[in-house]
């Protein structure tokens, strides 16, 4: 599984200035932009990178399904 970096971090008071750019951003870019707080930390990610985390997650913890999905790769690069 790829690591895709966080390449963006903003403070929360320049996040809350800049929000719906931000939105708009991280849904074009599909790129999360971390946001730090006094209290704590955050992420910014589009909706739908988030549906795909969590599928994601979903699929992987379906006993068997990741050697299944790794096989079937398997068998399309072997056509």
């Amino acid at each position: 599984m790829s690591k895709v970096p966080i390449t963006q971090t903003l403070t929360a008071s320049e996040a809350r200035v800049n929000l719906y750019r931000l939105i708009d951003q991280t849904a074009k870019s599909h790129q999360p932009i971390a946001i730090t707080g006094k209290r704590a930390n955050a992420v910014l990610l589009s909706t739908e990178d988030w549906s795909a985390i969590q599928e994601t997650l979903y699929l992987l913890g379906v006993p068997g399904m990741r050697e299944s999905i790794l096989e079937g790769m398997a068998a399309v690069g072997r056509q």
